[in-house]
């Protein structure tokens, strides 16, 4: 890739390094300018460019992060569509993050312009959050580059998945000493219950004796008849010895001590053990304290069906300082931190309310298109895209609209006013969008040729706080539909009024808008005449 600065008036076909301001509007970094925005820039009077050419082997920053990106993925890890070099992968189910370290330090190690950050091994991740992300630093990389750390990606077994939780039966024993109080195993058990039930578990069983290998022996023989998968044993006393009560206990019971000790404080004093199968756990002492400890390491993994023998126990070294860790186990959809990389929240409005005007008497949403009314397969789309809750606003003709779209995953909202124009229409949609959404992609109901990937690149490229809070797909430079907007817009946007629309906030906040190029012009095809709806099934003849 060639890099500078060049005159203005040969760098048509090239791509902008630095955003450039005129005297209406401007040019963002990475816009590949036309022979037109050369003539802006000379009419604007600036005379030269920073900006990068392409080599005939490169290959560009969003399609090199693709690639990349899917030669790591692996099983419950899903990828958005890339945006200036970066393609995020996020986890499709609860579980705990594995990777391969050295296939991924390999793999940073090809060249500086291609980079692959994750969250740590064995994390624990929510559906949606983020769980790496591939940046290309340079506008393209050779294709020798992107070839050589997507083979690396491609090596056996997936360099990134997310192992996830499984259901799993737990049963607790606690043992008891002379003169102690109930409230002490009360709240173990309620802590440990809490630990269970936040990894998609249940504690089936919670049974107490003396601190007595015989009595331990038996407890766990009581536990077995409740189908346990796990077996927690928590003596009243710290084991200090692989001959102490609890592993003598679960030996007595026909088990096997497998392992003692971790290099994890709060919890080097666990023990692991093997029951037919089934894993016996003699918890340390401080397990009995809702802080993260190494038994939560433990049962992490566990509970995702992962290893957790001599080995993985002795290697858990690096970050096992976990004593001044302030975090505490909490149920599933607490356990994330509020500020934890995620997909953006992003609902769907499709506005299918308008009175068809120019359509004549039918109304153009119930018009057929590939065998389905238009409204039907606009809906269809979006429902192939990442945005969450898809809200269908409707006004004339409010009932035959339900009906075309039959059990379509949506949720109608009515616009009473809606013979007053687009703006009330708008509104009604933003109105109804749920609270936790973080912002909404604003669909026509007459652009057919819109599609799922349309959206999803939108929202790819959405980030308010690098200043993309309002994204617009362009085709050949031409601005269209839908246009997805964040959420600190909707008191602006319920301000609107008739059918002035929201053009007059986008000129208004030029400097949060994100112009996002699609390959295809569906994004600038609306079908609102006899006459478009003709040439529609003509182009799909031929």
């Amino acid at each position: 890739m060639k890099f500078g600065r060049i005159p203005a008036r040969e760098a048509a076909g090239a791509l902008l390094a630095h955003s450039v301001k005129l005297p209406t509007g401007g040019f963002k970094k990475g816009r590949e300018l036309s022979g037109d925005d050369v003539a802006k820039l000379l009419g604007a009077g600036i005379e030269t460019v920073v900006a990068a050419r392409l080599e005939p082997d490169d290959v560009l920053e969003d399609e090199a992060a693709t690639v990349v990106a899917e030669a790591v993925c692996g099983e419950n890890v899903s990828m958005t569509a890339a945006f200036t070099g970066r393609a995020n992968l996020v986890a499709e189910a609860a579980g705990v993050v594995v990777l391969d370290r050295e296939r991924l330090d390999r793999l940073n190690l090809v060249d500086e312009s291609v980079t692959v950050g994750t969250l740590p091994a064995y994390g624990v991740v929510a559906p949606k959050q983020m769980v790496a992300t591939v940046k290309i630093i340079p506008f393209a990389v050779p294709r020798a580059t992107v070839d050589a750390c997507a083979a690396i990606g491609r090596e056996a077994g997936a360099l990134l998945r997310v192992a996830p939780f499984r259901p799993k039966r737990v049963a607790l024993v606690q043992t008891v000493l002379p003169g102690m109080k109930d409230r002490i195993f009360d709240k173990t058990a309620e802590i440990t219950r809490a630990r269970i039930e936040a990894l998609g578990g249940e504690m089936v069983a919670e049974l107490r004796c003396g601190h007595d290998e015989g009595e331990v022996a038996d407890r766990l023989a009581e536990a077995r008849v409740a189908k346990a998968d796990i077996f927690l044993v928590a003596g009243a006393s710290a084991i200090v010895d692989r001959r102490d009560v609890v592993p003598a206990g679960i030996e007595r019971a026909g088990g096997r001590v497998v392992h003692f000790g971790m290099p994890v404080d709060p919890g080097n004093l666990i023990l692991m053990g093997d029951w037919d199968g089934a894993p016996v756990v003699g918890l340390p002492g401080c397990a009995r304290s809702p802080k993260l400890n190494g038994f939560d390491w433990v049962l992490q993994r566990l509970s995702a069906d992962l290893p957790v023998g001599p080995r993985e126990i002795m290697l858990m070294g690096p970050g096992g300082l976990l004593t001044d860790v302030p975090t505490r186990p909490l149920p599933r959809a607490e356990a994330i931190a509020e500020d934890a990389p995620r997909e953006p929240r992003i609902t769907a409005v499709i506005l299918a309310a308008g009175l068809s005007r120019r359509m004549g008497a039918a109304n153009k949403l119930l018009a057929e298109v590939d065998g389905m009314p238009m409204l039907a397969r606009v809906v269809d789309s979006v429902v192939a895209s990442k945005a969450k809750p898809i809200l269908v606003v409707t006004g004339h003709e409010a009932e035959a609209v339900r009906a075309a779209l039959g059990d379509r995953p949506v949720t109608f909202v009515h616009n009473p006013a809606f013979a007053e124009g687009l703006a009330g229409s708008v509104k009604a949609g933003i109105d109804a969008v749920p609270p936790n959404a973080d912002g909404a992609v604003v669909c026509l109901g007459d652009m057919p040729q819109v599609t799922g990937r349309h959206i999803d690149r939108l929202i790819a490229a959405f980030n308010p706080v690098e200043g993309r809070a309002i994204c617009i797909p362009t085709w050949q430079g031409r601005q269209g539909n839908p246009v997805l907007w964040a959420r600190r817009f909707f008191d602006e946007i319920m301000a609107l009024s008739g059918d002035r629309g929201a053009k007059a906030l986008i000129e208004e906040h030029g400097d949060q808008v994100a112009e996002v190029a699609v390959p295809d012009a569906g994004v600038a095809l609306d079908i609102d005449t006899p006459e478009a709806l003709a040439s529609l099934a003509r182009a799909k003849e031929t």
